[in-house]
């Protein structure tokens, strides 16, 4: 098996963090690991596999010997190293938003397009996070009954935002219980004890950039006929995830077959067991790869209505792993490394 040389872009921050431990978990055939972020961070170390790898500045000519190159810089970072980095030989996987509705560029989850990646040119984007768990679940659902419209909450966890809002959480927290003054900077309201009906900037229609990604997303990855309603919600969870999914289908089906079909479905456990409260919650996601969904139930107020709960790790299926899942795929595909 070919092996590549392979940078993450951003090693030093959360979800560049979690792409590192996923590309080692996963064994993924590595012949140079190769960290990269800032300026500033140029020189600090990171482990891989049991060795310390120097992190490289992402500049112009970082890339010359770079096969694949994982990206979690932000939106302007890959707008300007992005094409760089594909002049340079690299293939890119970018997390940000930055390519995500860019037309010709890829908008890939693993489990629900992978045939998207066909005709690259270079640049390959990683879904909103929110999208990836919502369209893992729906895919099967769709395939069989064809969803028609999705009415979609989700309730998101504060590493969505990164390192700065964990802190502030637990530093709300901590000034909660000794009685302190409690300090608000990340978010626009407390997000201890709260939640926040308010993720990215709001646009002209009343929905913010968040929503209206999971109804650009759903149309560019899955289908542009189904009508999808968002409402994303921040709350004061670490980690994970959750969505309360109402999807309305065109056929008709049986509760007990849309569990079978998500069952045998890629990437997903079901946890739906009510009587013995069995179900997903984040921590039951915190550290796992798959989507897990629950509360499995008819919609008995609309034709072929149901709604399902839908819980996954936003830094592993969200970003981190969704991207590697995507490297893995080109693989499958025929990639070669490309010889220096």
């Amino acid at each position: 098996m070919d092996k590549f040389r392979v940078a993450v872009v951003g090693a030093l921050g959360a979800v560049g963090t979690e792409m590192t431990k996923t590309l080692e978990n996963r064994k993924f055939p590595i012949s140079e690991f190769i960290p990269m972020d800032i300026e500033s961070m140029a020189g600090k170390k990171v482990t891989f596999r049991g060795k310390e790898a120097t992190v490289r500045a992402a500049k112009a000519g970082a890339f010359r010997d770079v096969d694949i190159a994982i990206f979690s810089a932000g939106s302007e970072a890959s707008l300007k190293l992005a094409p760089i980095a594909v002049s340079e030989g690299a293939i890119v996987i970018d997390n940000s938003a930055a390519w995500r509705m860019e037309p010709g560029i890829p908008l890939v989850i693993p489990e629900v397009n992978p045939d998207a990646l066909d005709g690259h040119k270079g640049i390959i984007a990683n879904p909103n996070c929110s999208t990836i768990q919502m369209l893992v679940a729906a895919k099967p659902i769709h395939d069989k009954y064809k969803i028609k419209r999705i009415v979609v909450a989700t309730y998101q966890a504060v590493s969505g935002t990164g390192a700065p809002a964990i802190a502030e959480l637990k530093s709300q927290a901590k000034q909660y219980t000794e009685g302190k003054p409690i300090e608000v900077n990340v978010y626009p309201r407390q997000i201890f004890f709260n939640l926040i009906p308010h993720i990215d900037d709001f646009t002209e229609n009343g929905y913010t950039k968040e929503e209206m990604k999971m109804v650009n997303e759903t149309h560019k990855i899955l289908d542009p006929a189904i009508a999808v309603s968002p409402t994303a919600v921040r709350v004061g969870v670490i980690r994970g995830h959750s969505e309360s999914v109402n999807i309305e289908t065109e056929k008709p089906f049986e509760v007990a077959d849309i569990v079978k079909l998500l069952k045998k479905a890629p990437g997903i456990t079901v946890m739906d067991d009510p009587s013995k409260k069995i179900y997903p919650t984040p921590l039951d996601c915190d550290g796992k790869y798959d989507t897990f969904v629950g509360r499995i139930r008819r919609d008995p107020t609309v034709p072929n209505g149901l709604n399902i709960w839908v819980v996954s790790d936003n830094l592993l299926k969200g970003a981190a792993l969704n991207a590697v899942q995507i490297a893995e795929t080109l693989v499958e595909k025929g990639l070669k490394s490309r010889k220096m």
